[in-house]
């Protein structure tokens, strides 16, 4: 049995970054000076070329390690973590324990949903100038 790490597929991470910010692969293109077809073929690669992924990091708003070290475990673990904490935190008056009525997933795809409707609305503006 093998201990061995799976290595991080940063173009996978590319791509659904780009999702979660409501970003589609000929914008990401347009914004770094690449064809559509190319962040096709990076977000189909392992690896990524240091250059181009300082480029998508800067568009997509984030840095090169949180591209390379994105995974959705990691963003579920957050969310409940910091919900799960937040309910001890002195800051809401006491420390009984709260509860959220709302599933923080759904609360990452009302965020998604958000940024995308934003973006259109963007796009849709720069189309009439």
């Amino acid at each position: 049995m093998s201990t061995e790490t799976k290595p991080k597929h940063v173009g996978r991470n590319i791509g659904r970054l780009r999702e979660l910010r409501g970003i589609k692969q000929d914008a990401l293109a347009f914004a770094i000076g690449v064809s559509q077809q190319t962040i096709s073929h990076i977000e189909n690669s392992e690896k990524v070329d240091e250059d181009k992924l300082e480029l998508i990091a800067k568009e997509l708003g984030m840095s090169v390690e949180a591209i390379k070290n994105f995974s959705e475990e990691n963003v579920v673990n957050f969310f409940n973590n910091f919900y799960d904490s937040s309910g001890t935190n002195s800051a809401f008056g006491n420390n009984n324990q709260n509860h959220f009525t709302f599933n923080p997933i759904d609360k990452l795809v009302e965020v998604y949903e958000e940024n995308k409707k934003l973006y259109e609305r963007l796009l849709e503006a720069e189309k009439r100038k």
